[in-house]
């Protein structure tokens, strides 16, 4: 059997915390969601003045990452440039501000956020990241 690094509670925090910090720090008013590697969500938090539409897109982005072990924007990306009928894959997040967590290797959960520009969401996600999987 192999070993590999797993996300915890006490990750989830951090990460969270960390990405609230970045968003404050903008004045961006956002979801931010992490999920564990299988895409089951561990924690969402809407920020004061967050559109309620981002606590549902934010975690949908951050399964998209986890299970397809990549960011989000790749799945939006492919779209755009012609291949429509990746519309019918089973996942709802296909938008940019998805991001794995990606440690030894391995990935461990992903990070969604939502409520600014789709780059904007990417940023905060990957501060996030930062803080755990340094």
């Amino acid at each position: 059997m192999k070993s590999r690094p797993t996300l915890t509670l006490a990750d989830a925090r951090a990460l969270a915390a960390a990405a609230e910090r970045e968003a404050l720090a903008k004045g961006w008013a956002v979801s931010i969601a992490v999920v564990d590697d299988g895409g089951h969500l561990w924690w969402l938090q809407r920020l004061d003045g967050a559109p309620p539409i981002s606590a549902e897109i934010a975690p949908a982005k951050a399964r998209t990452a986890a299970l397809g072990r990549r960011e989000s924007r790749v799945y939006e990306e492919m779209i755009n440039n012609g291949r429509v009928s990746f519309l019918s894959a089973p996942l709802h997040g296909m938008l940019e501000g998805g991001v794995p967590i990606m440690v030894e290797g391995q990935c461990v959960g992903a990070v969604g956020v939502s409520g600014v520009k789709p780059s904007e969401d990417a940023q905060i996600a990957r501060a996030g990241i930062a803080a755990v999987a340094a």
